[in-house]
């Protein structure tokens, strides 16, 4: 049975914050908090102190001027934290000795963005009294984190999976010069609109919409609104993976019934945030400030960024040094969701790795 949001809150739980070994094979897990103080909001609004957690693998190496030459940050969707790329998956492709990104080689960072997991978020306790941020304020808290808090200068690689796609591109364009290589993956560097704003417009305007979601201060979760959330499920997956996972009327039905059940367990404000903090995305008028070189991949199959609105092909020559891929549907194919198939994208991760300047 395919319940794929009963896999995105395991990808919710917060981490441990102490060390801990992975695997014999791979290097310690660590992970922590940052604090940041008189955190500015794009709208103006300034927090005293927002917390931003993290999980690194691996060691961070430096060149005799200083300069943190291994340093990897990797970004996650709208409904995860930086622990969906410590799925098995993930660190049998990625993180594995002799893999692109091995832990024994590379010092990787994975937040959890703003308003996510055990980062600041309404949930905590302001609710809808939370700043209203955008993809632009969870980029400037990462770039915090990643410089202030760990101490990291460089980076070779920024790689970012939907959501974290879509910041990677406003990495590239904000900080042009702290990273070698940029992989923005299931994504697109234009506004939200057509289908792709059309769809989260359902979940939105279902919370806030919600008679018992009182603006926000409910007594207890808003009940009503996870009747409409399976459209993240529908928008996300391949239909026939969805064929196979429900070949029956009353399969299809329990299917339903099972995402709906699962979406309970989210607070309505935070989801809410995550689907309107892309309020202020929009990297396309700024595509040329971009220098380090770039692979965006794509996926035939993805309903959120749909190929057939050749986006990519127009921007794409904009930039600097970039190459497009879009990876055809074939049996491998999970929609948007091959994102987290990494043996499906890995070779285009390799070569990117293999044409970055020596360091």
């Amino acid at each position: 049975m395919l319940r794929f949001l009963a896999t995105l809150m395991t990808l919710l739980a917060t981490a441990s914050v102490s060390a801990q070994t992975v695997q014999p094979s791979q290097p310690p897990e660590v992970s922590g908090d940052f604090v940041v103080n008189s955190f500015q909001f794009s709208d103006g609004t300034t927090l005293p102190q927002i917390k931003l957690h993290y999980v690194t693998l691996g060691t961070p190496h430096r060149d005799s001027h200083g300069r943190v030459t291994n340093a990897v940050l990797l970004l996650h969707g709208t409904t995860g934290t930086g622990k969906a790329f410590l799925a098995a998956p993930m660190r049998r492709e990625l993180f594995a000795p002799g893999q692109p990104l091995d832990a024994s080689r590379y010092y990787i960072i994975l937040p959890d963005g703003l308003g996510r997991g055990g980062s600041s978020k309404p949930s905590d306790g302001l609710r809808a009294r939370f700043p209203h941020y955008g993809y632009n304020d969870v980029v400037a808290a990462q770039y915090q984190l990643v410089t202030q808090g760990l101490g990291v200068n460089h980076l070779r690689l920024v790689l970012g999976t939907s959501m974290g796609g879509m910041q990677t591109w406003i990495w590239g364009e904000r900080y042009p010069d702290m990273m070698d290589g940029l992989m923005p993956i299931a994504s697109q560097p234009i506004p939200m609109a057509g289908r792709n704003w059309f769809w989260r417009q359902m979940i939105v305007s279902a919370i806030r919409t919600d008679p018992d979601w009182h603006n926000g201060d409910y007594a207890q979760q808003p009940g009503q609104w996870v009747r409409t959330m399976p459209i993240f499920t529908l928008i996300t997956q391949n239909p026939a993976r969805m064929q196979l996972a429900a070949q029956t009327r009353e399969a299809a039905t329990q299917l339903y019934d099972s995402t709906v059940a699962d979406a309970r367990q989210f607070d309505a404000n935070d989801v809410l945030y995550w689907f309107e903090s892309s309020w202020d995305y929009n990297p396309e008028p700024e595509l040329g400030r971009i220098k380090a070189k770039l692979y965006a991949v794509n996926f035939a199959d993805d309903l959120i960024n749909a190929a057939d609105l050749k986006v990519m092909q127009r921007i794409m020559p904009t930039l600097h040094d970039g190459r497009y891929v879009e990876i055809p549907e074939t049996d491998r194919s999970y929609g948007h969701q091959t994102l987290a198939h990494p043996e499906v994208w890995k070779p285009y991760l390799i070569d990117l790795l293999s044409s970055l300047p020596a360091q």
